[in-house]
Parts: C-alpha cells; sequence; structure tokens
C-alpha cells in the first residue's frame, strides 16, 4: 500500500485550493507563504504529479488538483466531527444550505429566526448564488435549485412556492388599465428576470392572446434585483407572489390584474449524496418543505 503523504502537506494543500491562494492558505494557518509552497511542492514530489498552477497572480488547481482537493476535504471535515463529537464538549450541530440570491434574501432568511426559536442546537450557515445546478463541494450539505427536479441527487424535495403574477409600483400600475390586453402589455416596459423569459409566453396564453412575447425594457439576474427596480416606480415583470409578499402587502407594489401565472419550474431541496443520514438535517428539511412559501 502506497505510503500516506504526510497530515502537514495535505493541510496546507486544502487550505490552498479552498482559498485559491498560498498567501491566505499562510494565514489561515499561521505559516509564511514560503512555508505553505514548500509544503505543496513535497506533496506534488510525493505523488509525482503537479497540484496547482502557478500564475503571475496567485494559483490555479490543476484537473488532477481539483479532483484531489473534494475528497481531501471531505476527509478533514469527517475527522473533525469525528473529534468533535467524541473529545470535544456538545455543540451545536451545523447545516450549510446553499440557495438562490433571491430565495435566500426573500423567502429563506426572514423564516431562519422562527426555526432558530424552535431548534437552538442547530446552526444554519446560509450562502447564496445566482446560478447552480450541481453541489461539487462537500462544504455544502443542501441545496435550493430552481429547475425541474432532474438532477443526479437521490433526494430531492419540492417547495411549496406561490403562483406568479405581474407586479409593478402603485404609480405605473394606474398606466395600464384595470384588465390586461395584448396591446397595453405589448407596450409595457417589461423588467425580464433572467432564466424566465418563457413566463411572459404563458401568461399570454393563459390570457389568449396571440401575440408574440413582449420586448424587454430591462433585465435582472434575479427577482430580488427586479423588485428593486420596481419599487423605483417605473416598469412591471412576473414574479411569484412569495417573492414580492413583503412588498405586496405594505403596498409598496401592487399586482395590478388578478392573473396568476404557475411556474414553469418548482424549487427544490437537494440533499448532498455522500452526506449520510442526520438527523439535523431531516428536522431542517421536515421544517422547510412544511413552510408555506
Amino acid at each position: 500500500m502506497r505510503r500516506l503523504p504526510h497530515v502537514t502537506w495535505l493541510r496546507s494543500f486544502e487550505a490552498a485550493a479552498r482559498h485559491s491562494s498560498f498567501s491566505a492558505a499562510a494565514d489561515e494557518l499561521n505559516l509564511t507563504p514560503a512555508a505553505v509552497s514548500q509544503q505543496i511542492r513535497l506533496l506534488e514530489q510525493h505523488l509525482d504529479m503537479q497540484l496547482f498552477k502557478r500564475l503571475a497572480k496567485g494559483v490555479e488547481l490543476t484537473d488532477m488538483g481539483q479532483a484531489y482537493a473534494l475528497p481531501i476535504r471531505k476527509s478533514f471535515l469527517t475527522m473533525q466531527t469525528a473529534t468533535d463529537g467524541l473529545f470535544g464538549k456538545k455543540r451545536k450541530s451545523i447545516i450549510r444550505v446553499r440557495a438562490s440570491i433571491s430565495f435566500a434574501a426573500l423567502l429563506l432568511a426572514p423564516r431562519l429566526n422562527a426555526f432558530r426559536q424552535q431548534h437552538p442546537d442547530i446552526e444554519i450557515e446560509l450562502s447564496t448564488t445566482v446560478w447552480a445546478d450541481r453541489m461539487s463541494d462537500a462544504s455544502i450539505d443542501l441545496d435550493i435549485r430552481y429547475g425541474d427536479g432532474d438532477w443526479p441527487e437521490h433526494n430531492i424535495h419540492r417547495l411549496r412556492v406561490a403562483a406568479a403574477t405581474i407586479i409593478c409600483h402603485p404609480d405605473y400600475a394606474a398606466t395600464l388599465g384595470d384588465m390586461p390586453s395584448a396591446a397595453i402589455l405589448t407596450a409595457a416596459d417589461i423588467v425580464q428576470v433572467v432564466g424566465s423569459e418563457t413566463d411572459w409566453d404563458r401568461l399570454f396564453e393563459h390570457c389568449g392572446f396571440d401575440q408574440p412575447r413582449p420586448d424587454h425594457w430591462m433585465k435582472a439576474d434575479s427577482s430580488l434585483i427586479a423588485l428593486q427596480i420596481l419599487r423605483a416606480g417605473h416598469g412591471c415583470s412576473i414574479i411569484s407572489r412569495s417573492f414580492a409578499r413583503q412588498e405586496l402587502q405594505s403596498g409598496t407594489l401592487v399586482a395590478p390584474y388578478p392573473v396568476e401565472i404557475p411556474m414553469g419550474e418548482s424549487f427544490f431541496l437537494v440533499e448532498r449524496n455522500d452526506m449520510g443520514p442526520r438527523g439535523d438535517i431531516d428536522v431542517f428539511i421536515e421544517w422547510l418543505c412544511g413552510q408555506h412559501l
């Protein structure tokens, strides 16, 4: 059996891979950048494989380095968990959740206090992204993802998010009329959420309008940004009532028409395949799936 590399080399490699920087890894490990560089060089010599590309500014993992980093990181996390569980003081369990910026800011973050009140022994680490279609990072336990649910992960849970409707500022609503028409919506200043272009096709089909999709006035990469644009007083967008609930309740924004468009796809809570059984994860999944978002 091949002799395993020294754990100090692996620790330097894992930190440098996570930070994409020898200097940042050195700061974390309380070493000098030269020491980190030397330990990684010894590791590369031991493995007879280059793990990092040395660039003019910083470093970048090679393909083999990328493949090696994930199991090494997972191994350190497993050792830390075992050590804390057997020898450390009782600590709160940590669930690492990733979500889109809109879902995290508008739906999940406002509810986390209620979850912690019910489960003070479980801590949620929330990170955000604009687009995500897979979990390649062992530091993510659960992923809240928008799509059709056809992903390689084994355990996927549909979340209950309200249907979408046309949202705009009250002043702009006054220019649209009481009932939607093809002429009004075709001439409207559309704030298009990237990735949801077909919402307008389905709206026109729902209303019986035989017209092509209206041109957009402005684009936003998330519902969160689209809502901020609308709050300034101009334009309209198709957004889930769940995302706009606070603005609709306060009257900052309005839904000018009694029209609802079922979302083309859905939000799902996705578990990482290699996570194994965890009671705290089960508790969070049951809680979130029970929320009327």
